[in-house]
């Protein structure tokens, strides 16, 4: 057995004896997709950096096959252009990651998720590296399986890596929000970035039935992973599932180029809440909806929101007497949003996202807090 062969193997029993590999034909899939080929050489990040700095390994030095099969995601592209083969080495640089291949972990369980049996058509928005569509390719067939990737360089690297692994399903360049130009009639769709909304194109080409998978993330880059149902065209309903789920948004969906930050004065008051629950997983997710347009900045009872499009702020920062004090600057209130959010999830219990559950239509996006008569927010489509 060779090296690789020996890594994936016991890759495979981590996650089996972790509970996520818990299908033996997944689990199959994991053993026999070489994972090597589709990664090459990749960013770590620079432990400790103040601005987030990584270091190239390059395919075939020390420690490079061993971290290809550890159980994290590997990032391999930074800004849109910058590959980790472009980088000498020990050489660092800054960036801000735009491609990766995903731990394998999250990678698995998602398929599984996915409720996909043999026979279905599944389309895969994000080919990334490859290595999630070669997973699915090995499970289902070639002809079973339709991947789209926005990026021509990526797409191209990834069509290579297939082709070396033995795999070749059909594979797209182009709008990943846009699904399959050609049509639909797809029983599963499973998403390998994060969108703000559900485009309604995935709507119209995943047959009434069938499911979509996908990670509602947003500017403050909360995120949540859910699973829907497709009623009839353009029309679905879902919950969210558990766990912790995380992707890159999709690049038309991220926040637009912003300023650096300067804080404004604005109307001082006492808050409401303690200002570091929106720090936490599904806090930041509430505080999110309530205000989609806010990124999100700050940690504990520091927070600081900043809407790019209005100028609104709002800043927090504990009392002097105790307690916590906001200051928000018109002309939209950010944190009287947030505090009556995140006021209706405690009143429901503070239950995790999936105790959430989500519907979508022509008419609009909506996450509730448990049933259809209870809060909720719409999703900025």
């Amino acid at each position: 057995m060779s090296i690789s062969a020996q890594l994936r193997a016991a890759l495979a029993n981590v996650l089996a004896e972790g509970g996520t590999l818990t299908d033996p034909a997944w689990r199959g899939a994991a053993e026999a997709v070489p994972r090597q080929l589709f990664v090459g050489s990749y960013f770590a990040q620079v432990p400790d950096s103040f601005t987030t700095r990584y270091r190239p390994v390059h395919r075939g030095e020390d420690g490079w096959l061993d971290g290809v099969y550890t159980d994290e995601t590997l990032i391999t592209q930074l800004d849109g252009r910058t590959r980790a083969d472009d980088i000498d080495g020990g050489s660092t640089v800054v960036g801000s990651a735009t491609s990766s291949s995903t731990l394998p972990s999250l990678v698995l369980r998602m398929w599984q998720q996915l409720e996909v049996e043999p026979g279905h058509r599944v389309l895969e928005v994000g080919t990334g590296t490859g290595y999630s569509t070669a997973l699915g390719a090995h499970r289902l067939g070639d002809d079973r399986l339709t991947s789209v990737e926005y990026d021509p360089v990526v797409g191209q690297a990834a069509a290579s890596a297939l082709k070396a692994a033995g795999y070749a399903p059909r594979l797209i360049v182009g709008d990943r929000l846009r699904g399959d130009p050609d049509g639909g009639g797809y029983d599963r769709l499973i998403a390998t970035c994060s969108v703000r909304y559900v485009p309604m194109a995935w709507l119209h080409q995943v047959k009434p039935g069938g499911k979509i998978l996908v990670t509602l993330s947003g500017w403050s880059y909360a995120s949540g992973l859910a699973l829907l149902t497709v009623i009839g065209p353009g029309t679905a309903t879902g919950r969210f599932l558990p766990g912790y789920t995380s992707f890159m948004i999709a690049r038309p969906h991220d926040r637009p180029p912003r300023p650096t930050l300067a804080l404004l004065p604005g109307e001082e008051r006492p808050s409401l809440i303690d200002p570091a629950v929106i720090g936490t997983w599904t806090g930041s997710w509430v505080a999110q909806l309530a205000a989609p347009a806010a990124e999100r900045m700050g940690v504990g009872p520091e927070q600081v929101l900043w809407d790019v499009s209005t100028g609104s702020q709002a800043r927090t920062t504990p009392g002097p007497g105790g307690g916590w004090t906001v200051v928000q600057r018109d002309p939209v209130r950010l944190w009287d949003r947030v505090e009556t959010a995140i006021r209706h999830w405690q009143a429901a219990g503070e239950p995790h996202q999936e105790g959430f559950g989500v519907t979508v239509s022509a008419a609009g996006q909506r996450v509730r807090i448990g049933g259809e008569d209870r809060p909720g927010w719409d999703l900025p489509v």
